[in-house]
């Protein structure tokens, strides 16, 4: 398969280009396009064919769903069986946006894309060139990240090719995502909701438009999952990442004396740096990728994992990190990815009793 590569202004897409891409996905085809949070993958949802030719070439597990792109609420009702009253007060507030939505499913979705669950994921993007290509096709989306499985998500065009060229029919090119991480999945079949994968739309946000949302305990992997993003083992680099938690200041203490130890063995060390991390590792011969500040989570996300695929760009033999010090508003998200992309996580308490990273 050749990839085609169709480049398009991100707030003004092109509408023949839109249209040809529209119908490619009417075809049964996979097209790559940006969303505010990552690139998606996207596919006919209703078309059985074409959701089974997505999973093979991002080489997803069948118990991983997908979420389902509508370009409208109106949409929705022939998704599911049932829609909650508190459903259209989210999506007044949160849509277009970074939100899916676990609902009721109807029996027009197939169990392929629902991990043959009795619900459906699905969320309303705000991209401009999502918005258009999801008019113009006029069928609902399934749309995974746009990435070989359990790789970091794509935030570029670049990433995609990296990734599935050859493996896909299409990728539209509309720049960097700005949202970085993926959307937030909220459960509104469970009493009272509960946020499935933290993102861009906070818990804290969540439970100012709906009482009694809550964060769902971690599940195991060995049954159908009720949303992306929830296997221990995703976003990973190729090079394996240790993650230090703890106090900031011992955590990065911790990260710098990992590093030393590492080079010392002829090893070649990445680096996920803050810019106070990158301030201590100064003058030492490893590689740095720049994640963020410490207090610009927005920055941070948008950095992710395009930082943690110029480290494997970059050949390095393990990757260092130091944990997000924070768990509230956006650094939950970040945490959550960091801790799934980790290979080992250590407590800097520990660190001065480990033999070497």
């Amino acid at each position: 398969m050749v990839t085609k590569v169709v480049r398009v202004d991100p707030d003004r897409p092109d509408l023949l280009d839109i249209a040809r891409a529209a119908e490619c996905l009417r075809r049964g085809g996979l097209v790559a396009f940006p969303t505010e949070t990552v690139y998606g993958l996207g596919v006919h949802a209703l078309d059985r064919d074409a959701v089974r030719k997505l999973f093979e070439a991002k080489g997803r597990p069948a118990s991983d769903p997908l979420i389902v792109h509508v370009a409208a609420f109106d949409q929705i009702q022939a998704l599911v069986t049932a829609l909650p009253a508190h459903a259209a007060a989210l999506a007044a507030r949160f849509w277009p946006g970074p939100l899916t939505l676990v609902l009721p499913r109807a029996a027009s979705v197939p169990p392929e894309v629902t991990a043959g669950l009795q619900t459906v994921a699905i969320r309303i993007p705000a991209h401009p060139v999502a918005r258009a290509l999801l008019s113009a096709a006029g069928i609902p989306v399934a749309a995974p990240s746009a990435n070989l499985f359990s790789r970091p998500s794509p935030t570029r065009a670049a990433h995609v090719l990296d990734d599935l060229d050859g493996r896909i029919d299409m990728v539209i090119d509309g720049g960097a995502t700005t949202v970085g991480v993926e959307s937030t999945v909220l459960d509104l079949t469970v009493d009272p909701p509960a946020v499935l994968r933290p993102g861009a739309v906070t818990v804290e946000a969540l439970q100012s438009t709906l009482t009694g949302v809550r964060l769902a305990p971690s599940r195991s992997a060995d049954t159908p999952l009720p949303s992306p993003g929830l296997l221990p083992k995703h976003y990973a680099p190729r090079a394996p990442m240790t993650l230090y938690r703890g106090q900031a200041e011992a955590a990065r203490r911790a990260l710098v004396a990992a590093a030393r130890d590492a080079i010392d063995r002829r090893v070649r060390v990445g680096v996920l740096a803050t810019s106070g991390d990158a301030g201590a590792l100064e003058g030492m011969a490893v590689v740095i990728a720049a994640f963020g500040a410490e207090d610009d989570a927005e920055g941070a996300g948008a950095r992710l994992y395009a930082a943690l695929r110029e480290l494997d760009a970059a050949q390095v033999d393990v990757i260092l990190a130091r944990d997000a010090s924070r768990d509230d508003g956006l650094w939950r998200a970040l945490r959550d990815r960091l801790h799934r992309a980790a290979t080992r996580i250590v407590d800097a308490a520990e660190r001065d009793h480990e033999p070497g990273t």
